[in-house]
């Protein structure tokens, strides 16, 4: 049975993730002290004590979920033997989780990480003047009606598909007015819902180019290593390892989109039938069952969590 750990992306925060684990396991406080220590700040109490608006900063929401991701992993690791080179046949990870998922993979160091992601939320909010970009969720549309709908609502301005995620649910971004029309439009295509998206910035589309330069440019003074496990990569929706790929794959990530359903479709094309999401929340655990028929995916951000996945490999003799 092949398997993939999956990591997910913003929208998956909370006051008090990571808590229980950093509290249960030394191998998690490691994680978050070199968190703290790599940004020159204790995010781990914003994460854990709040308050919520300072966590949903974008310059703290993604190294804060990298950081509950990576402490899961080492917990993984200490406490049930996991090794990813091992078991896993591919990582990947829904938009800042790619950065997770090439962490847990060698590729980058865990301080490395936190810096990047704290550089990615910066740039990606200064990228555009609050309220002039949008993202609005398009829902019950293929992809490619929701990417017509898109196209034809750019009218001279942005807007593009930002994420596919699967199940019938496509995000798009751009300026304001051409998000907003791109709702009308869907609507008119048969869309069941399509609403405006309570977000800091524009994500994945053309406007975020700003951010593409700034995360470049940051990447170019990174070491980043041969993953242990190729990574599926956004934008490509297929597995890679060469590093100077992966580092122009993720700065074509930030304009590009996130094609989370074909990435999904490629891991279970390649025989992977166990998905483990790790980290916060179960986005993507609930997106896998609208993707891929008979995949079974799993959760693993809590104690209770490591105590079953220890126990279900026991139980198969791992």
């Amino acid at each position: 049975m092949a398997a993939a750990f999956v990591f997910p992306g913003q929208g998956s925060q909370a006051v008090g993730m990571g808590k229980a684990l950093a509290e249960a396991f030394p191998a998690a406080r490691a994680v978050f002290e070199e968190v703290d220590s790599a940004l020159g700040e204790k995010l781990s109490a914003v994460m854990w004590d709040g308050p919520a608006d300072r966590l949903t900063l974008t310059e703290n929401t993604q190294p804060a979920l990298m950081a509950v991701s990576l402490a899961a992993m080492r917990v993984l690791e200490a406490e049930a033997g996991l090794d990813l080179k091992r078991d896993a046949k591919f990582v990947a990870g829904h938009s800042l989780g790619e950065y997770s998922a090439l962490a847990a993979a060698g590729a980058f160091s865990i301080g490395d990480a936190a810096r990047l992601l704290r550089i990615r939320g910066n740039a990606m909010q200064k990228a555009v003047p609050v309220g002039e970009g949008a993202m609005a969720a398009l829902l019950g549309l293929s992809f490619e009606d929701a990417a017509a709908a898109a196209q034809e609502a750019a009218q001279g301005e942005v807007c593009q598909t930002a994420n596919d995620n699967g199940g019938g649910q496509v995000v798009v971004s751009g300026n304001k007015a051409a998000v907003e029309r791109a709702v009308e439009i869907a609507k008119g295509k048969g869309a069941k819902r399509a609403m405006l998206l309570q977000v800091s910035a524009p994500f994945h589309c053309a406007l975020m180019q700003p951010a593409a330069d700034a995360m470049a440019e940051a990447l170019s003074k990174t070491n980043v290593n041969k993953p242990v496990v190729p990574v599926v990569a956004n934008v490509l929706a297929q597995p890679i390892d060469d590093p100077q790929e992966i580092v122009r794959r993720l700065v074509e990530q930030v304009t590009g989109t996130v094609r989370w359903r074909e990435c999904v479709e490629t891991m279970a094309g390649a025989g992977v039938t166990q998905f483990y999401e790790v980290g916060s929340g179960r986005v993507l655990t609930g997106l896998l069952k609208r993707i891929v028929d008979g995949a079974t995916g799993s959760a693993i951000g809590t104690p209770d969590d490591i105590a079953a996945f220890k126990a279900a490999r026991s139980a198969a003799g791992v």
